[in-house]
C-alpha cells in the first residue's frame, strides 16, 4: 500500500473528523469529497495506470467502479445530514449508490473466482449477523426505508462472503479485510442515521470506511 496515499488520506480524514466534531457543513464539503477523490485517484493509479498496455481485467474495472460509486455516495451523504425530508431523500440516494458500489465489488470478487466452500461457510454467520443488526435497527427505521435497508443488508453480506471466497481461492487477505471493514463501518452510518446521531459514530466509522476504500484501491489484485 502506497505510504503517500495512506498519509494524505489520514490527513484528510483527520480534518474531516474535526469538521464533524464542530458540526461544520463547510468543513465537510471541503474535506469529505477530497478524501473520497483521493481513494479514486489511488485506484486509478493502481488499477488503471499500473499496466497501461495490458488493459484492465473485468475484476479491475468492477473494483474501480465500486470506488467511484463509493465516492459519489459520500457526497450524497453530506446532504443527507439535513434533518428534513430533503435529507432523507439524499440518504436514500446515497444508500442506493452505495448498494450499487457493493454490487460492483461483489461482481469483482465473483469474476475473479471464489471458493464455493468458503462462501457457503461464511454465508450463515453473515445472515445471522444481518438478522441481529436488522432486529436492532428495525424499530428506528422509517417504514418507507425498511425495504431498502433489508436489500442493502443482503447485498453487503453477499459482498463480504464473496470477498472471503476469492481470498480462499486466490489469496490476498486484504480483500477480505477491506470488505469486512466496509461492512462494519456501515454500522456506524446506520446508528448515526437511525438510532442516535452522535460524533462517536463518525469517530470510528469514517477512519474504518476510508481505510477499506484505500485498501480496495491499492491492493486489489
Amino acid at each position: 500500500m502506497d505510504a503517500f496515499f495512506v498519509a494524505l488520506l489520514a490527513l484528510f480524514v483527520a480534518l474531516l473528523l474535526v469538521s464533524e466534531r464542530r458540526d461544520s457543513m463547510r468543513g465537510r464539503w471541503l474535506t469529505k469529497p477530497a478524501a473520497s477523490v483521493l481513494f479514486v485517484v489511488a485506484g486509478a493509479r493502481s488499477l488503471v495506470f499500473a499496466t497501461p498496455n495490458a488493459g484492465l481485467t473485468s475484476f479491475e474495472r468492477l473494483v474501480f467502479a465500486g470506488l467511484v460509486l463509493a465516492a459519489l455516495g459520500d457526497v450524497l451523504l453530506i446532504r443527507a445530514q439535513r434533518p428534513d425530508a430533503v435529507g432523507q431523500r439524499f440518504f436514500l440516494a446515497g444508500l442506493a449508490t452505495f448498494l450499487l458500489g457493493h454490487v460492483a465489488y461483489a461482481g469483482a470478487f465473483a469474476v475473479r473466482g471464489v471458493s464455493v466452500f468458503a462462501v457457503e461457510g461464511v454465508a450463515l454467520p453473515l445472515l445471522l449477523a444481518g438478522a441481529l443488526i436488522l432486529g436492532w435497527l428495525w424499530p428506528h427505521v422509517p417504514k418507507p426505508l425498511r425495504g431498502a435497508v433489508v436489500a442493502y443488508a443482503l447485498v453487503i453480506s453477499a459482498m463480504v462472503a464473496l470477498a472471503v471466497g476469492t481470498t480462499l481461492a486466490h489469496g490476498n487477505a486484504w480483500l477480505s479485510c477491506a470488505a469486512l471493514a466496509f461492512y462494519v463501518s456501515d454500522l456506524a452510518v446506520a446508528r448515526d442515521q437511525f438510532v442516535k446521531r452522535a460524533f462517536s459514530n463518525r469517530l470510528w466509522g469514517l477512519p474504518l470506511y476510508y481505510a477499506a476504500q484505500l485498501a480496495f484501491a491499492t491492493v486489489a489484485r
